[in-house]
């Protein structure tokens, strides 16, 4: 007994450990972000004397936060419908609907985990400038949306496998077609692991800076993540350190509050997948 208390302990105190290595960082960039330049040169572990909360604004103006997250929204916004109901119509597929090949099909998706995803880069720019997709957030959000990830589909099959069959076949014998039954049980039972899957992809794609990157050659096109990495490569131009913190802290705060409010649920999904009824 006192053995595992003492293992509890030591684990406990890791936890502590890496939580504070997360969290003092993102303390030090808050109020790092409500100094002046001058304060930050001087020394930058000391407190601001004075709260400049007009480092937001400025980083707002200065970024162009106003394009940049219409650009943003618009990219990860449709990415995340199509793409979200892309995953689940596949799994739904994979999982619960029975054709010839399917298991070497399932089989042929799993290998892709152990290639790179890096090795794709090349020939997808090369298709995505043959078709006149490059700069261009439509031709990202196909590129996204049609990139199907195989971790999001294990996660979405794993959790209609848990779904009862008796369900789909009383559905089926009432006269109902393959669309009603997914549409009308599927569904609506597949919520929670929707919901995970989609938090997931959203997180994902709001950080998203390679393809971005690669595809996007106008400023007026750039998504949050190339629009902060421009910021700071201007930073050895301007050192305008504190507003490039606060512009980091703004960059931060949808993703931040779509996790508090959805942390229960991303829970729930994660882990009703892995038992099956």
């Amino acid at each position: 007994m006192k053995m595992k208390t003492v293992i509890d302990v030591f684990w406990r105190g890791i936890l502590v450990i890496w939580s504070l290595s997360i969290i003092l960082p993102l303390f030090w960039i808050v109020y790092e972000s409500l100094k002046t330049n001058q304060e930050f040169f001087q020394n930058i572990w000391s407190f601001p004397e004075k709260l400049q909360w007009h480092n937001y604004r400025q980083a707002w103006v200065s970024m162009d936060f106003n394009r940049v997250i219409l650009n943003t929204l618009y990219y990860v916004g449709t990415s995340l419908i199509i793409g979200t109901f892309l995953t689940v119509l596949n799994a739904y597929a994979l999982t619960r609907v029975e054709f010839k090949g399917r298991k070497f099909l399932w089989a042929t998706i799993l290998i892709s985990l152990f290639l790179p995803g890096i090795n794709a880069l090349v020939p997808q720019y090369v298709l995505m400038r043959e078709l006149h997709l490059t700069n261009s957030l439509t031709g990202l959000i196909i590129l996204d949306s049609l990139g199907e990830s195989v971790f999001f589909l294990m996660l979405m099959s794993g959790f209609m496998q848990s779904l009862p069959k008796e369900l789909e076949e009383g559905a089926f014998m009432d006269g109902a077609s393959l669309f009603q039954v997914f549409r009308k049980i599927i569904l609506p039972l597949s919520m929670p692991g929707i919901v995970t899957i989609a938090i997931f992809k959203f997180i994902g794609l709001y950080n998203n800076f390679l393809a971005p990157f690669i595809y996007l050659g106008s400023e007026e096109k750039y998504t949050i993540g190339v629009s902060m990495y421009f910021a700071n490569q201007r930073m050895q131009y301007s050192s305008d350190w504190v507003t490039l913190f606060a512009g980091v802290i703004i960059a931060m705060v949808p993703p931040t509050i779509l996790f508090i409010f959805f942390q229960r649920k991303v829970m729930e999904g994660a882990t009703l997948g892995s038992v099956k009824g």
